[in-house]
């Protein structure tokens, strides 16, 4: 009949559905359920299988999972590691190399890498691209899925010629290993009655156990409002650090994986979770190969009845960081925060509780557990209660995650942690926090890093990320490099992030900065912004004014 498709020829919402791209789809996905909320998982194989995305094939998934093509298009187009190909377009070169440009690895020389790997690789696709988790090995180059350290234009291409392609797992005991030496002991106790969940949340509130994503919330507070909501309750794990200068989750997760898993299992049966969601950043290739074996052998060989686990992959968003755009890309859409309230404790990933944790935090708590909350509250200079895990990075001698008593300053962390400065160089400033944590001169150097200690400074910790400046740098370089990647990561939903990222980097390269245009440029991004990226972005800037006036005249 005149007007309807033919069975080999399908139409979807104006677009036609190529048979040949309707059974690609079909086979790559054949027995994979058709949720909405894979979406993310099913661009990756797709992307894995073919190099790219192509339009035609966007159309075939979108009619697979009967969703409207603008509905996979937003997605497939807002992550930055989906290679979309539009009609007419030519597919990506075959090999793609990635250059971090970030606060350290600029220090490091990412612009000179860049420039002599453009002349040594003129077939390649070459990327600038944000921090990828690895500054204390700075400059980094990735090739493909293979991350190199310390990389130099000759390192790179032998990289090439050998082949070296994907970014190996590392080494993981098995659970069976794990339960031997001792892990699982406290979820046994748990499990056996030794425990309850009173005496837990009872031990966390001792410990005065934080967030350590960056917020710095108090752990039993999110626990017990997510048990005061109904089931079916979620836990939600975040492992997608993208602050610059913070790698520290990859070390954990790379270093003490089943303490991970038990405070996940532990949480889980706290709060009675119906089900676990694991959200790794895609440029954790290693770890995730590694993290998603783990997870089998953890099937294969439970330390007790699990709840559904799910891993799931980020595809390059900073702001899918941010528990609630974290939760949206769960759920198969692009990463933006969600306005607030309801807060996702009352309602989250699918709209049910949802308790949401970085890997840091739920590997304290077996370690809680077994020594009591005072043991953990024991720790602490200047006042300050507890222990944290830095990234140090920048001009130090040894850059590396350092656990260390909260309240240690940046100049005790450079000399204690990092074996001072580099030969040549003397302290000159820092980053306490990450990009997002704003920038302090040496001469602050010695104020207690913790929560709620430099708020009066403008910055904060956050992630405990500590990016260490010498004479030789320049702080307004290192605050504009800030300002032109919360550019990049802003996902676009508020109008005072998505203009006043770029606005403000523009107005930062100009010689001589106009002070009254930027101030009220931040006290617009910071009033009116969605979530923390806008509301911090102006962070690094605001520290250029108050604290290096010399070097924004320069």
């Amino acid at each position: 009949m005149p007007g309807r498709a033919s069975a080999a020829v399908r139409r979807r919402r104006g677009r036609t559905v190529e048979p040949a791209a309707r059974d690609a789809i079909a086979q790559l996905l054949a027995n994979r359920p058709k949720r909405r909320d894979l979406l993310l998982e099913y661009l990756h194989a797709f992307q894995d299988a073919h190099g790219c995305l192509h339009a035609a094939h966007l159309v075939a998934l979108a009619d697979w999972l009967s969703l409207s093509v603008a509905e996979v298009y937003e997605v497939a187009s807002f992550y930055h590691h989906f290679d979309l190909v539009r009609d007419g377009e030519e597919p990506p070169p075959e090999l793609t190399v990635r250059v971090c440009d970030s606060i350290t690895c600029a220090l490091f020389g990412a612009e000179e890498l860049l420039a002599d790997l453009t002349h040594r690789l003129p077939d390649a696709r070459l990327q600038r691209v944000p921090c990828v988790g690895r500054c204390a090995e700075a400059p980094v180059a990735v090739v493909r899925r293979f991350p190199l350290g310390s990389a130099t234009p000759d390192a790179v291409c032998t990289a090439i010629d050998d082949g070296r392609f994907e970014d190996p797992a590392p080494p993981c005991p098995t659970c069976v290993q794990a339960q031997s030496q001792g892990a699982y002991a406290q979820l046994e106790r748990l499990l056996q009655g030794d425990l309850d969940a009173e005496r837990i949340l009872e031990e966390l509130e001792r410990a005065d156990l934080r967030g350590l994503g960056g917020a710095g919330f108090p752990a039993v507070r999110k626990w017990q409002i997510v048990r005061g909501h109904p089931k079916p309750r979620m836990l939600a794990v975040n492992i997608d650090e993208g602050e610059p200068g913070t790698f520290k989750d990859r070390h954990y997760l790379e270093h003490d994986l089943h303490a991970l898993f038990e405070g996940m299992l532990i949480a889980a049966q706290v709060i009675e979770a119906e089900r676990i969601y694991l959200y790794i950043r895609d440029e954790y290739a290693g770890a995730r190969a590694m993290l998603d074996a783990a997870l089998r052998d953890l099937h294969a060989h439970p330390p007790c009845a699990l709840p559904a686990i799910e891993l799931r992959r980020g595809a390059g968003a900073y702001v899918c960081g941010e528990e609630s755009a974290m939760l949206e890309s769960l759920e198969g859409r692009r990463g933006m925060p969600r306005l607030r309230p309801p807060y996702i404790a009352e309602c989250g990933l699918f709209g049910r509780p949802t308790l949401e944790h970085n890997i840091e935090t739920l590997c304290w708590v077996p370690k809680i557990l077994a020594r009591g909350g005072d043991w953990y509250r024991g720790h602490g200079r200047r006042d300050r209660r507890g222990l944290r895990s830095f990234s140090l990075s920048g001009r130090i001698r040894r850059p590396g995650v350092y656990q260390a008593p909260a309240g240690i300053t940046a100049r005790e962390l450079i000399n204690e942690c990092g074996g001072g400065m580099l030969p040549g160089h003397t302290f000159y400033g820092y980053f306490p926090g990450g990009a997002s944590g704003g920038l302090l001169p040496a001469a602050l150097g010695d104020l207690p890093l913790d929560f709620g200690t430099l708020e009066e400074y403008r910055c904060f910790l956050g992630s405990g990320a500590v990016i260490v400046l010498s004479e030789q740098d320049r702080a307004r370089d290192a605050a504009l490099n800030a300002m032109r990647f919360f550019a990049h990561e802003s996902c676009g939903k508020c109008t005072p992030c998505r203009v006043g990222t770029v606005k403000a980097a523009a107005l930062m390269q100009a010689p001589h900065w106009d002070a009254a245009l930027l101030d009220e440029l931040s006290s617009a991004m910071r009033d009116a912004s969605i979530c923390g990226l806008g509301q911090a972005a102006p962070n690094p800037l605001q520290s250029m004014l108050r604290y290096f006036p010399h070097e924004v005249q320069a």
